[in-house]
């Protein structure tokens, strides 16, 4: 079991520890939820003053042209590029994560127009999985969304399946797909394939190009730290972009969204995947928020990622063995993204305890206590602390007061 002294001298000789600074963190807070909505950078709250007051208050419209807010999805999509393993041109940041996916989905079964299976997994977001009903509902043909346990996903493979489409983080379980494998395997039967990197992008090191991955989604908010809603990415292969057809044809999407045609003529390249106005508000938070990934490297924060999970997950084992916890995250670190979860029949009481006390997490349904690791700006001391923090709270009841067991809208 690792002491204090020990995590004391890990923080020491930690790389990344400079870069809790570029975050604003509220005194007293151990933020272990930056997998559902990173903090604040400290950069950010200037750069949308300089947005309102500047550009907006001063510049007016002027701004689409002296800000270059039209481009705002061109230079925040090739900021997350980097972070993926893409090319600037593959990327372009853009409505959510939802709305993109029912593009790509929708152009990907284009492509696959003779093939009746979406195949997916059972430790989808949810959300993915309503999209992709949603899309085959508007489909001409008879088409089935396929789901199978994580673990049977390359052996359902076969030459029915049109489209995979997985999540590479289980948002539950923290389990890590590997993204190469599994694309070698669907291209290997004909398939094509989206992940979403929602639970990964910013926290484990992505290879779309060099694993020839054909589709992408994900969003600003989680790893990537651009604030509740912030915009989300789309990515398309550099091969797949000439005969793409989304079905969102705004005008931004268009060759010559000024020259105001009546028919729609679509743009090269990943911008026809583009839509409507970008929301410049937040695509500048999203742009100044992925300024801390600069000069870091993504290998850096997968090592430290993979401390900080192991760290949490034998000190929970060790201090909080007897009170009912039980592991649900993979143990060998390169099976799992940047997340341990727990389930215990009184989760979300525990989780509330913990929260009271500063230490924030959140619950999943039915019965899982999630814990996010950000190797940015979390310590391996604030592990420690935070382990004490649950063990009191499961050895003295502390959950067991009536106002944790209040469920709240969002949990």
């Amino acid at each position: 079991m690792a002491v204090f002294s020990d995590l004391a001298l890990l923080d020491q000789q930690d790389p990344l520890s400079s870069t809790r600074d570029l975050f604003s963190l509220p005194e007293g807070v151990l933020y272990l939820d930056g997998n559902s909505l990173g903090p604040l950078p400290r950069n950010v709250a200037a750069r949308l003053q300089q947005v309102i007051q500047q550009e907006w208050g001063e510049g007016l419209i002027r701004s689409w042209n002296t800000a270059d807010w039209l481009h705002l999805p061109q230079r925040v999509g090739a900021r997350i590029a980097r972070l993926i393993g893409a090319q600037p041109e593959e990327v372009r940041a853009a409505d959510s994560t939802s709305i993109n996916l029912f593009k790509v989905l929708s152009a990907a079964l284009k492509l696959c127009a003779d093939r009746p299976v979406v195949l997916s997994d059972t430790g989808n977001f949810p959300s993915d999985l309503y999209i992709a009903e949603g899309v085959l509902q508007q489909e001409s043909r008879s088409r089935t969304l396929k789901l199978v346990e994580p673990e049977a996903v390359l052996e359902a493979l076969d030459e029915q399946v049109a489209v995979v489409l997985l999540t590479q983080v289980d948002y539950r379980t923290g389990r890590l797909h590997d993204l190469k494998a599994v694309t070698r395997k669907a291209h290997d039967v004909g398939a094509l394939i989206i992940w979403d990197l929602a639970h990964s992008a910013g926290a484990v090191p992505v290879d779309l190009d060099g694993s020839e991955a054909d589709f992408a989604v994900g969003c600003g908010y989680k790893y990537l730290n651009g604030g509740p809603g912030a915009p989300a990415f789309v990515y398309v292969a550099q091969r797949h972009q000439e005969s793409l057809q989304q079905p969102l044809s705004g005008w931004l999407g268009h060759a010559q969204p000024f020259a105001f045609e009546t028919r729609y003529t679509p743009a090269s390249g990943a911008d026809r995947l583009l839509c409507g106005t970008p929301t410049v508000l937040g695509m500048s938070a999203l742009e100044a928020a992925l300024e801390v990934f600069e000069g870091i490297e993504m290998e850096g924060i997968r090592k430290k990622s993979e401390q900080l999970t192991q760290l949490f997950l034998e000190l929970v084992e060790d201090r909080c063995a007897g009170w009912g916890l039980e592991l649900v995250t993979p143990r060998r670190p390169e099976e799992r993204g940047s997340q341990v979860s727990f389930a215990h029949e009184e989760a979300y009481a525990i989780m509330q305890a913990l929260i009271a006390e500063g230490v924030i997490g959140d619950f999943r349904a039915p019965n899982l206590m999630r814990f996010g690791f950000a190797p940015l700006y979390l310590s391996f001391q604030q592990v420690g602390t935070a382990v004490e923090h649950l063990r009191r709270i499961l050895s003295e009841r502390r959950w067991d007061r009536p106002e944790f067991q209040q469920r709240a809208a969002v949990t």
